[in-house]
């Protein structure tokens, strides 16, 4: 089985910072593209921030410049710095992996539970 566990959201006001972790485990053979995605309440889950097995990086235009995704391929672990929170940035935020498991011949997606962001004005 393929595990993804997030932590590290919570509450926070404006300006504020947090760090979100996901660590994957299970019987995994490599991680592809690893990353973060966040729904607020009637909306549509959306792309927050990505990184490839490359090292390459992806993010949504709201958030340049005040998130950082980084990821510990030693320790199958992504981490999502936050700063300068803005309350539009108030969301649940879930972790995705495409990754393939040992034994398999291709890859799949898989998501975290999600972890709520709250951010006041």
């Amino acid at each position: 089985q393929v595990q993804l566990v997030e932590s590290g959201g919570g509450f926070v006001q404006a300006g504020g910072s947090l760090r979100l972790s996901c660590t994957v485990s299970g019987s995994i053979f490599n991680i592809n593209n690893i990353g973060w995605y966040r729904q607020a309440p009637r909306k549509q889950r959306d792309l927050v921030a990505q990184t490839t097995s490359g090292g390459s990086t992806n993010y949504a235009d709201s958030v340049k410049g005040r998130f950082t995704i980084s990821r510990d391929n030693a320790k199958n672990t992504v981490y999502l710095q936050m700063n300068s929170l803005k309350p539009e940035d108030t969301a649940v935020y879930y972790c995705n992996a495409v990754l393939r498991r040992v034994g398999s011949t291709g890859f799949s997606s898989y998501w975290g539970q999600g972890t709520q962001v709250t951010v006041s004005s």
